[in-house]
C-alpha cells in the first residue's frame, strides 16, 4: 500500500502534465503552419519573393536564402525583432518593417519567427 501512495505522490504531478504537453505540441504545430502560410502569402509575408528558403516555389534572390535558422539566430528574440522592424538594426534595409507598419499581426511575427526556426 506504501509502494502505490508512493508511486501516485511521485507519478501523480507528472501525469497530470502529459495531456498539456500534447496541447504545447499541437500548438506549436499549429503555429509553425501559420508561419508557413504567412511567410509564402503574397498578400502577407511574402518571404518568398526575396529569399529562398524550405520547398518555395519561385523564389528571390535580393536577401539572403533561409536556411541554418537556428544556427544563425540562437536568440529568437533578434529573428523576431528583424522580422518586425529589421530598418531598427539597417535603416536603409529594403525588407519592410512588417509588424512596426501593420502588414502582419503580432501572432502572424510570432509565427513566422517559430516557422522559420524550424528550417
Amino acid at each position: 500500500m506504501l509502494k502505490r501512495i508512493a508511486v501516485v505522490v511521485l507519478l501523480g504531478p507528472l501525469l497530470m502534465l502529459a495531456p498539456t504537453a500534447g496541447l504545447v505540441a499541437n500548438a506549436d504545430e499549429a503555429m509553425v503552419a501559420l508561419g508557413k502560410e504567412v511567410a509564402f502569402d503574397r498578400r502577407k509575408g511574402n518571404c518568398l519573393s526575396c529569399h529562398m528558403m524550405d520547398n518555395g516555389s519561385l523564389p528571390g534572390n535580393q536577401g539572403p536564402a533561409l536556411v541554418a535558422m537556428k544556427a544563425r539566430f540562437p536568440d529568437r528574440e533578434v529573428l523576431r525583432a528583424q522580422i518586425y522592424n529589421p530598418l531598427e538594426k539597417n535603416p536603409h534595409s529594403i525588407m519592410p518593417p512588417f509588424g512596426l507598419h501593420g502588414i502582419i499581426s503580432e501572432k502572424e511575427v510570432d509565427a513566422i519567427v517559430d516557422y522559420l526556426l524550424t528550417l
